[in-house]
């Protein structure tokens, strides 16, 4: 890293320079240490955040989801030590698993504002490394759509299972059938519920306007695959378009994307949503319990996947009929669950009418 131009980090609207860090792998992740090292106070923002003044000094409390505790603690509490003495302050972290407010206290206003801000700084890099716990998408799970895509896994497996890798274990299951438009971490009730209101106001601010407050009626039809080899393939999905020609689902795939990244909620991927399907994907064949979702990162919990020769496959069903759906709301969906009819819980929607 050149010294001399550190990277910056944006958190809450506000741009902040990452020192150069050690990072130590430790046995357990909960003894993990992350410090960002020492820094001039006087760089730091000093209107990011309230800070009251006490009888004491100062003070500046911040949420903070106890997952995420354990990153300012550090290994044997090595993480906070040093926050502590370097900064000259007081940190206060409720007990493990206990939801609240970590409260910073000390006698100069530049070492609470510099203790909050390295803070901010260590939840925002250990916030990307946690697996994500929910998605927005689009329920692609009703009985016609069901249907037809065993009917399309059926007539595959009878043509092309003679095929490099191919084999039952590789389809979604189709009770949970979905479009994703992207990833989220929430770690506690109160973001589930930041998430939930933020679908609510999206509704009011734009969602209404495109769709005019009726459902998206989308055709599911035509296969492709992600990868640039289709003799290696990984990830297969269904094509999925609105009935009438417009791009009001790739509108309200975007503009929703883009108020949930502005947020903090969501990080962003791509410029546009990619608006698919997944009906084969190699992790499935891995293990049958992996969230059959998340294929927009293109990344792995394997080191290795075993790919398929698709080639045969987007030859034959190139231009598969899925069918027709009306798409009446978004979902917040919970991952690794099920609700009574097999697609994943709900924790909250957006209803078009």
């Amino acid at each position: 890293m050149d010294v001399l131009r550190p990277p910056l980090i944006r958190i809450g609207g506000r741009v902040y320079r990452k020192n150069l860090i050690q990072e130590q792998a430790f046995p357990h992740e909960e003894e993990e240490d992350f410090y960002a090292g020492p820094s001039d106070c006087t760089d730091e923002p000093c209107d990011a955040f309230v800070v009251e003044e006490t009888e004491r000094g100062f003070q500046c409390r911040v949420e903070v989801p106890s997952p995420l505790y354990k990153y300012i603690i550090g290994k044997k509490g090595e993480t906070k030590k040093r926050l502590e003495t370097e900064t000259r302050t007081s940190i206060i972290i409720p007990k493990p698993g206990v939801e609240g407010e970590i409260v910073i206290t000390g006698q100069h206003r530049s070492g609470v504002i510099s203790a909050r801000t390295r803070i901010d700084v260590l939840l925002d890099s250990f916030r990307k490394k946690q697996p994500f716990t929910h998605f927005l998408s689009f329920a692609l799970n009703q009985p016609a759509i069901q249907e037809k895509f065993l009917q399309f896994k059926e007539e595959v497996l009878e043509k092309c299972s003679k095929d490099h890798g191919v084999s039952s274990s590789l389809f979604q299951n189709p009770a949970k059938l979905h479009l994703t438009l992207g990833t989220l971490v929430l770690l506690n009730e109160q973001e589930i519920q930041k998430a939930c209101d933020l679908l609510q106001q999206c509704k009011e601010d734009f969602v209404d306007q495109i769709t005019g407050g009726q459902p998206l009626t989308v055709e599911v039809a035509g296969v492709e695959y992600m990868n640039d080899d289709p003799a290696m393939t990984d990830v297969l999905y269904a094509k999925v378009h609105m009935k009438d020609g417009s791009d009001r689902l790739q509108m309200v795939a975007d503009q929703l994307v883009e108020r949930f990244v502005a947020s903090g909620l969501m990080l962003k991927e791509w410029d546009r949503v990619k608006l698919h399907a997944t009906v084969m994907n190699t992790l499935f064949r891995k293990d049958p319990t992996e969230e059959r979702n998340s294929t927009m990162t293109g990344k792995s919990s394997f080191k290795e996947r075993e790919s398929f020769n698709g080639r045969n496959i987007l030859k034959l069903f190139e231009n598969f009929y899925f069918g027709e759906v009306q798409l009446n709301s978004v979902l917040l969906s919970q991952r690794f669950s099920s609700d009574a009819s097999g697609y994943y819980a709900t924790s909250g929607q957006l209803c078009f009418s």
